[in-house]
């Protein structure tokens, strides 16, 4: 009997937490304009004559796939000045505190890595692989 009762307010403690459980909502950015290459198609056999090496050090902004998490979406835009990573703007992200405090973390390592080799934010784990997957499709349509 003496058990009783340690088990049944430590059972109704576990569970509060649970109950006072809200998931997130998703949040849309405003819409940006689509990826502007500076450099010329490829594809267009007198654009790359004429490019040069002009195209190795242009800018070019890169949005990367949007991917949908048990959080919310995920997208990011990546800004290049030529193969170096310059700026990472989220486009959408999960509405959640973890999230709004995970962002800098991430763009800062992605700033510091020039890649989507980057750790994950503790506490804020969905969105860290979202943002490395948004982060490393849009590396790909790059080809950095």
């Amino acid at each position: 009997m003496k058990r009783a009762l340690p088990v049944l307010v430590l059972s109704v403690a576990g569970l509060i937490p649970v109950w006072r459980y809200a998931p997130s909502t998703a949040t849309t950015a405003s819409p940006a304009p689509a990826a502007t290459p500076a450099a010329p198609a490829p594809s267009d056999p007198s654009a790359s004559a004429s490019a040069g090496s002009a195209s190795a050090a242009a800018a070019a902004v890169v949005r990367g796939t949007t991917v949908d998490t048990e959080k919310g979406p995920v997208q990011v835009e990546v800004t290049f000045d030529g193969d170096t990573i310059t700026a990472v703007r989220m486009l959408q992200q999960p509405q959640h505190p973890q999230t709004a405090a995970a962002v800098p973390q991430l763009v800062e390592e992605t700033l510091a890595a020039q890649s989507a080799d980057i750790d994950t934010v503790s506490g804020a784990t969905v969105t860290s692989d979202g943002y490395r997957e948004s982060l490393q499709a849009a590396l790909d349509a790059r080809g950095a």
